[in-house]
């Protein structure tokens, strides 16, 4: 099962088999439980309902290779963290299976409340995904990606005050997404990543006085400071390969 996974997510894109992915009862009971979980949740700001972004996430999943249980778990990808906790992933788990329930914990960067301090929460996040497996990588990557693509539309229309929504502001989201784009190019690019890193490119050289992405002072986020000591996690492998 290892060796056929692996080979399926080194396929390049419009390659994924003669009939392509299918998507069954098995999805539909995973967007209806998204759906139910999140009703009444908006994206920051706005009046978007946030199931919106649980779709654009298990788009880009399927866009860039993903399979059915990848797609499924990237709708639920946010359920552990906003919903529920510790508890929910064992829900999670029991519906959906152990495989969806490894990348939906992969992808959460807290399930306790209140959660952690933010710098000290995206540190461990960053850390964490050194040792990810390749499908937990690819739904973090498509989340990122999601996420950037929104900040910049919405900095387009609304300026500096974006930065207002973002615990971190404007230098520590930068250097946040900055930090994730460099750890998901860590291993043999993919057209995710290359799509997440011109995307924050994009974003850097707009939110920058100069139209540069330099002016971010990454040195004072720096994430080679989080001890391993600090992080938990189980030890995964294997990067993701397309």
């Amino acid at each position: 099962m290892g060796t056929a996974l692996a080979r399926k997510e080194r396929r390049p894109r419009g390659t994924r088999g003669k009939h392509g992915v299918k998507l069954g009862q098995r999805f539909l009971r995973a967007f209806n439980f998204a759906a139910e979980k999140h009703a009444g949740q908006v994206r920051k700001a706005s009046t978007i309902p946030y199931i919106a972004h649980l779709m654009g996430v298990a788009s880009l999943v399927l866009e860039f290779g993903g399979d059915e249980e990848q797609a499924i778990a990237a709708l639920l990808h946010d359920v552990v963290e906003d919903c529920g906790g510790a508890p929910m992933l064992k829900e999670v788990r029991r519906r959906f299976g152990p495989r969806v329930a490894k990348i939906v914990d992969g992808c959460t960067d807290s399930d306790t409340h209140p959660k952690p301090p933010w710098r000290e929460r995206k540190e461990a996040y960053i850390h964490h995904l050194k040792c990810a497996d390749a499908e937990t990588r690819l739904v973090s990557a498509a989340d990122k990606l999601n996420n950037v693509r929104s900040i910049l539309s919405d900095y387009r229309e609304v300026g500096e005050s974006v930065w207002e929504r973002f615990k971190g502001g404007r230098d520590g989201t930068l250097w946040y997404y900055r930090a994730l784009v460099e750890e998901f190019l860590r291993g043999k690019p993919n057209r995710l990543n290359r799509e997440l890193e011109l995307a924050v490119r994009e974003l850097e050289a707009a939110a920058s006085p100069a139209g540069l992405p330099g002016s971010i002072r990454h040195d004072s986020f720096s994430s080679k400071s989080f001890s391993r000591k600090s992080f938990s996690r189980e030890s995964l492998s294997r990067e993701f390969r397309r």
